[in-house]
């Protein structure tokens, strides 16, 4: 499955918040605990969590699988979800305004598709090695990040005590905004003109 993220956020909040941490069966020490319970310790601290406001989000989702009834199962999935939406962490509650199949097409473009300047893209690094887009000027401004996609489980025990880890794929990507798809690229549009950062 591919996914393309763009889109914005009107604010930025930072909120501090008090953090309980323990381990079980640890007993309590004085000058390593702040707090006794029945014996055990638990520390106390403060922790940030940073929360954007107002954010506006166009998804691609792009299965591999592209049967009618695939694409169906997906779009009644966003439709009407079991569960409330979050994206992240629980708490940060999703609100669907719009879900919809859309065609997407590599396409050459007969003139520059430029973002809004408040649109922020995850940007798959080939688009930017093979000149797909420009982002800045000549330069490239953003954040370097690897994002993780999907993982398989291993396991690294043995048969007699299993010892199951996530290993993770990632894709590099730079976040960044003043984003241009250039005139004569062959690049993923949908039929409204939104450029999709992946590879098609």
């Amino acid at each position: 499955m591919k996914i393309s993220i763009s889109g914005n956020y009107f604010s930025k909040v930072n909120d501090l918040y008090t953090r309980y941490e323990f381990k079980n069966g640890n007993s309590f020490e004085k000058g390593r605990h702040q707090i006794d319970v029945n014996g055990l310790g638990v520390n106390r601290g403060v922790a940030t969590a940073e929360l954007l406001v107002d954010v506006n989000l166009i998804i691609h989702i792009i299965p591999e699988n592209q049967s009618e009834e695939f694409l169906n199962l997906i779009f009644e999935a966003f439709k009407y979800p079991r569960e409330y939406p979050s994206l992240g962490r629980r708490e940060d509650i999703v609100v669907i305004d719009e879900v919809k199949i859309v065609e997407i097409e590599k396409k050459e473009l007969e003139e520059d598709i430029e973002l809004k300047k408040d649109i922020f893209a995850y940007i798959p690094v080939n688009f930017i090695s093979n000149s797909s887009v420009e982002v800045g000027n000549s330069r490239i401004f953003g954040t370097r990040y690897e994002l993780t996609k999907n993982y398989v489980s291993e396991n690294i025990g043995n048969k007699k005590s299993p010892k199951m880890v996530r290993i993770w794929n990632k894709e590099e990507v730079i976040y960044s905004s003043n984003i241009t798809a250039l005139e004569g690229e062959i690049v993923p549009v949908d039929e409204e003109n939104d450029v999709v950062f992946c590879e098609m």
